[in-house]
């Protein structure tokens, strides 16, 4: 945790004195010198405290692939925000283990530098963020529901661009928002502040941390399929389980149609709101 800290506090110095320079991956991917930084502060740390352990991190790669425990590294999650000066990004940090065949999730810590919170959850023992217990909300229903996504990377060249499931989302909820990091999307979830969030095309470091969270604060993770989730698919659908199996449908049901249809609205909706649209 104290880790997380630490590479915040390098993301914050570089956010606040204008320092980092800024290079791309692809058209729109970033990196920027402040989440080189902090990777090489985290890595550090690791190789201190955790020598026998491999690492698995954005910028530089996997470090070792036969140890039984796996660090995962986002150094700057919301890193195009951070290169346009906007105040929402975090250090993910995540610890697995490898258990037949299987990457399970035991810590996962988000830490915001510019609001000063420190998300952390440890399987079987609850999330919490800076001390105080997390729980999902117990919003009911779609309509009274808030939540967030993000799109891949590459939709200016594919189809399918996330775009028609943020349209049906938007109309049946109370909106989506698109915040530019998964990580605090997922802590959000966990601490009750949004209902739901899906994204498709993730890494693992995007998603350990959250998730693990997510399911710690008594909400649910899966793929947006319903079917099980796992950090090496890319595909995360995370709710407060009050409205898992509702959202689920609805992604379903977008993904058929074109963009912005209002097909078949009124069957997410209570009764009262459906004649309305008739």
């Amino acid at each position: 945790m104290g880790i997380a800290q630490d590479a915040g506090a390098v993301v914050l110095r570089h956010h606040e004195r204008g320092t980092a320079s800024v290079s791309h991956k692809s058209l729109i991917d970033l990196v920027t010198t402040a989440d080189k930084a902090s990777e090489a502060l985290v890595l550090k740390a690791l190789r201190k405290h955790f020598p026998e352990h491999d690492v698995l991190a954005e910028e530089s790669g996997a470090h070792g692939a036969k140890a039984r425990y796996r660090w995962l590294i986002d150094p700057l999650d919301g890193t195009n925000n951070f290169a346009h000066g906007l105040p929402h990004f975090c250090v993910l940090i995540a610890l697995q283990e490898r258990l037949r065949g299987e990457d399970r999730t035991l810590l996962g810590v988000a830490f915001d530098p510019v609001r000063e919170e420190l998300f952390v959850a440890q399987r079987g023992t609850g999330a919490a963020v800076n001390g105080k217990a997390m729980r999902a909300s117990r919003t009911p229903a779609l309509l009274g529901s808030i939540g967030a996504t993000g799109f891949p990377v590459k939709r200016l060249f594919a189809d399918d661009d996330n775009h028609r499931e943020f349209c049906r989302m938007n109309l049946l909820t109370q909106g989506v928002r698109r915040l530019g990091s998964a990580g605090l999307d997922l802590a959000y979830v966990a601490s009750g502040r949004m209902e739901f969030f899906w994204e498709y095309k993730l890494n693992p470091w995007d998603v350990a941390a959250g998730a693990l969270m997510v399911e710690e604060a008594g909400g649910k993770v899966t793929r947006t399929d319903g079917t099980a989730f796992h950090t090496s698919e890319g595909t995360i659908l995370a709710t407060n389980g009050k409205i898992h199996a509702a959202t689920v449908k609805a992604l379903a049901s977008a993904r058929s149609l074109p963009v912005s249809s209002r097909e078949g609205l009124a069957n997410f909706l209570p009764p009262k709101v459906a004649k309305q649209l008739q």
